[in-house]
């Protein structure tokens, strides 16, 4: 069990460092608004040749891999509450380095996903 665990926090670290690089690509590129079929396609391309979305959607795949192996050993009712440990890392990664706000009711919402996945984890 305790590799099954490892496993499934593996996978959340991908994800989360895919989704922390495909953040900071994002904010290179730009906010994608309304446009011209040329603008869409500009912005396709200046998305997709980012790196930062590159290596983002590499590790978002790669933890997706992992993902179905953890799915191959235990029960999902079991591995899908330990992706709430995703919302409470990210929310601090995104305060702490992509200086996003986090309020009182944030922190407080955080602590209760924590607080589940602790009970079903002994569950």
């Amino acid at each position: 069990m305790l590799k099954s665990i490892a496993l499934i926090l593996f996978s959340i670290v991908l994800a989360l460092g895919g989704q922390f690089l495909l953040k900071s690509g994002m904010n290179q590129v730009g906010q994608i608004g309304g446009g011209s079929i040329a603008y869409y396609k500009a912005m396709l391309f200046k998305t997709f040749i980012n790196p930062y979305v590159i290596v983002g959607l590499l590790l978002y795949a790669l933890s997706s891999v992992f993902w179905l192996i953890v799915l191959s050993r235990v029960d999902l009712s079991f591995a899908y509450p330990f992706l709430g440990i995703g919302y409470l890392i990210i929310m601090f990664i995104s305060w702490r380095y992509l200086h996003e706000p986090m309020s009182a009711l944030r922190i407080a919402g955080a602590a209760l996903i924590g607080l589940g996945v602790v009970l079903i984890s002994r569950g």
